[in-house]
């Protein structure tokens, strides 16, 4: 199963990530996060960065223009849209590079309503919690809304993964649902403190979800 591990902000963790055989990083580039790359690392450091692990863009509301921009400075392998982009703007970038949208789920919502502008405009899905303004909360997402579902697009579970989550991540995996599942997305509760991973933690559970 591939994993993200996102809102890093250490360039040597990064590294540290590839050599553990994580697939995906996360760096946020929304000002308004205490993950925001940019208080932290210039993009000529993440653009120089090498290995196997591909980086990903997480933006929330802005422009396509700037998105577009940091994507070249930074060399970005995804761009992941987390706020209120709509599907025209999500087809232009999709158009320049592979496109993840981010949804924030409640417990009211109709998933397969709330996603089906977005089918034909992005090349893969994001649940997450919904909570107050925007990016991650560290809330538990409730899978058992997916449970079910044909997505039918690859989709990224993210939503207050933590640790001992291994054996609810096994037991999601069985569904059908999970036909779709392209990636397991943590990062708050692996976390020393906000973009700095306790690496310890993350090398246990990827080692434990790559034999399982």
């Amino acid at each position: 199963m591939r994993i993200k591990v996102c809102g890093m902000t250490d360039m040597d963790q990064v590294q540290q990530l590839d050599e553990m055989g994580v697939e995906f990083c996360g760096f946020i580039f929304y000002p308004k996060s205490p993950r925001y790359l940019f208080k932290h690392v210039p993009a000529s450091s993440v653009k120089k960065t090498k290995g196997h692990i591909n980086k990903v863009g997480v933006f929330v509301n802005a422009e396509t223009d700037e998105i577009l921009r940091v994507v070249d400075d930074c060399g970005l392998y995804l761009v992941q849209l987390h706020g209120d982009e709509t599907p025209r703007q999500c087809e232009r970038i999709s158009e320049y590079i592979t496109t993840v949208k981010a949804f924030r789920i409640s417990e009211q919502d109709n998933i397969l309503w709330k996603i089906k502008d977005y089918k034909d405009v992005v090349d893969m899905f994001l649940f997450d919690t919904e909570g107050v303004g925007y990016g991650g909360t560290g809330k538990k997402f409730n899978w058992q809304m997916l449970k079910g579902l044909n997505i039918r697009k690859p989709f990224f579970l993210s939503g207050g993964i933590q640790p001992d989550d291994m054996d609810n991540l096994k037991d999601f995996a069985a569904d059908p649902v999970a036909k779709d599942l392209f990636s397991i997305d943590i990062n708050s509760k692996f976390e020393l403190s906000p973009g700095i991973k306790d690496m310890e933690k993350v090398k246990n559970f990827v080692t434990k979800l790559k034999s399982s």
